[in-house]
Formats: C-alpha cells, sequence, structure tokens
C-alpha cells in the first residue's frame, strides 16, 4: 500500500539518525541544519512474531513481511509558513505523507547545537505545530472569503462550506490543529478534501541520550511531553536513535544480547514501527501456503475484494469467496486440516470485513 509516514522535527533533534536505523538507507546525518534537503523515503518491515510462527507451522520455502514508508523530512524552522529556511519545499513534502512521527529532543549534549540555543521540547513542538496551523490557515482563508460572500447569497452549498471553514479558522487562531476540531462524518469527508496539514494523526517519538534510555521514564523532558501529548490523545515513543543506529548493524542474535545488557525487552524502532502502523489505521492479514507465508498490509475497514485486489487486481475484479480462518483458531488446531475439521474455516461473500489476524486464501475467477 502507498501510505507513508513523514518523520518531521527541528533540525538537529535526531531525525535522521533515526531514519538511518529504521531504513538503513544511508541519509545523510549531520551536525548542522538542512543536512537533509530532498526527503529521503525508505520502506520499512513491520515486525510481527505471528509472521514467524505461521512459518513455523506451515514452512514455507520463503516468508514475505509487510512494509510501509517511511520519509525522513528536513528540519523545519521558525518562520517556515513564511519560506524561511527551506519552509516551502518541507511543507509541500508533509503534504505528501499520510501520517506524522514528530521528534523531539530530550537530551542535553553541548557538542550538538540546538536550533533555538537550549533544549525545550514543548517548545520544539509549540514551533513546528505553529508553522503547520499558519500553512493551512493559508490553504482556508481565501476559499473562506470566496465562499463567506456567496453564503450571504443564500447559496446552500457555500453556507455549509463557510460553516466548517468557519470552525477551521477559529481553531487556528487559537493555534488549535484541525484534528481538534469535531466534525460530523460528511462535515470530515470536506476537511479531508482540503489536504490540511494538522489534520494528519501524529505520534511524537521523544529522543533521548543513550545513557538515559533505561530511566527515560524519568527523564522530565519525556515527561512534558507525554503530559502535552495526553492533551492531544497522541501517543509517545520514547527512543534513543543512537542507540538504535547501534542496533541496526547487529544481526538477529547480537541485536538481542545487546537489548538484554541494556536491559530493555524491544528496540524502540519496533515500537516506533508498530505505533506508526497502528497511527496510519493499518492491519494485517496473511497468505500462506507451500510457496510463501506472506504478510499484507490493508486498511481497518477494507472489504474482502479490496483486500484481495492488494495481492493483484485480477483478485478483485473476479473475486469470489475467501476462504477464511482467524490467526489464533490457526495456531491453535495446529493446520489448516485440523482447522477445517474444527469449523474454524470460513466462506466469507463480498461485504466480509477483512479482520487483523485473518489468514485468507481468495478464490476468483478471470
Amino acid at each position: 500500500m502507498a501510505l507513508t509516514a513523514g518523520i518531521v522535527g527541528l533540525p538537529n533533534v535526531g531525525k535522521s539518525t533515526l531514519f538511518n536505523a529504521i531504513t538503513q538507507a544511508g541519509a545523510e546525518a549531520a551536525n548542522y541544519p538542512f543536512c537533509t534537503i530532498d526527503p529521503n523515503v525508505g520502506i520499512v518491515e513491520v515486525p510481527d512474531h505471528r509472521l514467524n510462527k505461521l512459518t513455523e507451522l506451515v514452512k514455507p520455502k520463503k516468508t514475505v513481511p509487510t512494509a510501509f514508508e517511511f520519509t525522513d523530512i528536513a528540519g523545519i524552522v521558525k518562520g517556515a509558513s513564511k519560506g524561511e529556511g527551506l519552509g516551502n519545499q518541507f511543507l509541500s513534502n508533509i503534504r505528501q505523507v499520510d501520517a506524522i512521527c514528530h521528534v523531539v529532543r530530550c537530551f542535553e549534549d553541548e557538542n550538538i547545537t540546538h536550533v533555538s540555543g537550549k533544549v525545550d521540547p514543548i517548545s520544539d513542538i509549540e514551533t513546528i505545530n505553529l508553522e503547520l496551523i499558519l500553512a493551512d490557515l493559508e490553504t482556508i482563508s481565501k476559499r473562506l472569503d470566496r465562499v463567506e460572500k456567496l453564503s450571504r447569497q443564500k447559496d446552500k452549498e457555500a453556507m455549509y462550506e463557510f460553516e466548517i471553514l468557519s470552525k477551521l479558522n477559529e481553531a487556528f487562531e487559537i493555534e488549535r490543529p484541525a484534528r481538534s476540531v469535531e466534525f460530523t462524518e460528511d462535515q470530515l469527508k470536506y476537511v479531508k478534501g482540503l489536504h490540511l496539514l494538522t489534520q494528519k494523526p501524529v505520534l511524537y517519538v521523544t529522543n533521548v541520550s543513550e545513557d538515559g534510555i533505561q530511566d527515560a521514564d524519568q527523564n522530565p523532558y519525556v515527561q512534558k511531553v507525554r503530559e502535552f501529548a495526553e492533551k492531544e490523545a497522541a501517543e509517545v515513543v520514547v527512543i534513543s536513535a543512537k542507540v538504535e543506529s547501534e542496533i541496526a548493524e547487529l544481526d538477529g542474535e547480537e541485536k538481542q544480547m545487546f537489548l538484554e545488557e541494556l536491559g530493555i525487552p524491544e528496540s524502540g524502532l519496533d515500537q516506533l514501527i508498530r505505533a506508526t502502523y497502528q497511527l496510519l489505521g493499518l492491519a494485517t492479514y496473511f497468505t500462506a501456503g507451500e510457496q510463501e507465508v506472506r504478510a499484507w498490509t490493508f486498511k481497518k475497514g477494507t472489504k474482502a475484494p479490496r483486500a484481495a485486489g492488494i495481492i493483484h487486481t485480477d483478485f478483485e475484479r473476479g473475486f469470489i469467496r475467501a476462504e477464511t480462518v482467524s490467526y489464533d483458531d490457526l495456531l491453535d488446531a495446529g493446520s489448516m486440516t485440523v482447522a477445517r475439521e474444527r469449523g474454524r474455516v470460513r466462506l466469507e461473500g463480498k461485504e466480509y470485513i477483512v479482520k487483523d489476524g485473518d489468514v485468507i486464501h481468495f478464490r476468483f475467477n478471470v
């Protein structure tokens, strides 16, 4: 699926170091602003223990995990909405992503300069949020003026638009993002058509020092970010970009030993990838056979024919039925044969909404 999450933040907060660790793509990471000019895009695998279990069960010739895109977007500075720094280009790159991973610096290091001269994660968050809000305000301003004139003439469509745009305008004027404004389902469809930056879902990534990863919950900067995120009902993921870049160079066994030495159960990157996957409203179904066991990404709420089309358009066009069993039922049964004997395998039709963890064999005819 062509869904992507953008990594944003002020310069020198650890975005590119984090991106390198996620994708091992080698995006340039340097101690000065704007070292990342063009957005770097990398494909990242989604960690999923279920895929390993299915592989053990089916013993296929190959196993293929699901994946999605992360985009490393260069640092935004104050005044970006007015073109400061490389503002217009950066904002345009953010507009292309589906969700935002906002990296915030939560460590002190006199050797790494901070664009504002001091470490203040809430100020950093507010700086970027304000720039995105100002960019959105500019997006709706001209449209608002036009529909206001038409609404005075009792134009029904204009009156409908004016009500929505006015609510957005009021929110932006008090520095609230579009995603904080309540709309009806129909109004939300209109808002999505505006492609507003602050309508995109956000999670906060607190970047702590290598020494601070074990007791990150005691970090006052992390605590402040958690309090801020709670007001937005946003998730916070704690990572040490430096530690993650070291982990990324290790193989499976070495990686596990390193994590045990650090006293942490799993890498911050695995947590971040899963959290971002959830943020994008994604889920996973599986196909399992002798040739391969494979994970497939789909948007939650997707019906069976559309899910089949993710594999190949012919599957959607000629969809007949989806032979489906839940991951838990298949694992409990130990094989597809036993699952069938127990009545756990179902034949689902065109209206079936695919669930996370479904193991599916699609029947189709073209």
